[in-house]
């Protein structure tokens, strides 16, 4: 089933430890299918360089597997109840990359002090509240406090990032991170200067409206 969707959920997971984005067999990769609903995930505990197409999972929005001989992963509750309550959303990926990770650890949100987050994500990315893994609290936490940005890191734990498409959430994931490494650094050398908020409303403007080939 969804071959094409298993072909591209496989290879941008096996993307996340080429960015640096995750280690071992942590953080995992989903995508919704438009037509039929049904969402592809990273099998649980399964190394990168292991996956395969044929090893990713077909589930349900309920959490049904409807193919694949593995257990979809642990985070698989997270992002059913985001995909249910976000039908914008066609791909979400959670990592706990470093820099990003350090911020959601002390609970502290990314503030927008470099164009580059007022042009990505239009504001701070917004740090939400601790939710244990293995249910549906983390996906409640996400679509209760990420409003209109892209990604949120979530209280002690990681990121997770949203978008129409895998592929935009991915580059989400690692705009995320190169950001938080920026204002980490900043950080060391004295308090950072935020952008007003009438400047980070237009880079954002202009870069959706302007910015690439259209």
């Amino acid at each position: 089933m969804l071959e094409t969707l298993r072909d591209e959920i496989c290879r941008l997971n096996q993307e996340l430890p080429s960015h640096g984005l995750v280690v071992w067999t942590s953080g995992n990769v989903s995508g919704r299918d438009p037509q039929s609903g049904l969402v592809v995930i990273k099998p649980s505990g399964v190394r990168y360089e292991e996956l395969t197409a044929a090893r990713m999972v077909v589930v349900d929005l309920e959490g049904k597997v409807v193919e694949g001989a593995l257990r979809p992963s642990s985070d698989t509750a997270a992002h059913l109840y985001i995909y249910r309550h976000r039908r914008d959303v066609g791909g979400i990926i959670h990592t706990h990359s470093t820099f990003a990770t350090a911020f959601a650890a002390v609970g502290r949100p990314i503030p927008p002090v470099l164009t580059a987050i007022c042009d990505e994500f239009g504001g701070a990315i917004p740090c939400g509240g601790y939710a244990a893994v293995g249910d549906d609290g983390i996906g409640r936490e996400v679509v209760a406090r990420i409003g209109a940005s892209p990604a949120i890191l979530l209280q002690n734990h990681g990121v997770f990032t949203l978008g129409t498409t895998p592929e935009e959430a991915l580059k989400a994931a690692v705009m995320v991170e190169d950001v938080a490494r920026t204002v980490f650094y900043a950080l060391q050398l004295g308090t950072p200067v935020e952008i007003p908020p009438e400047e980070v409303a237009s880079a954002r403007r202009v870069y959706l409206e302007e910015y690439g080939q259209g």
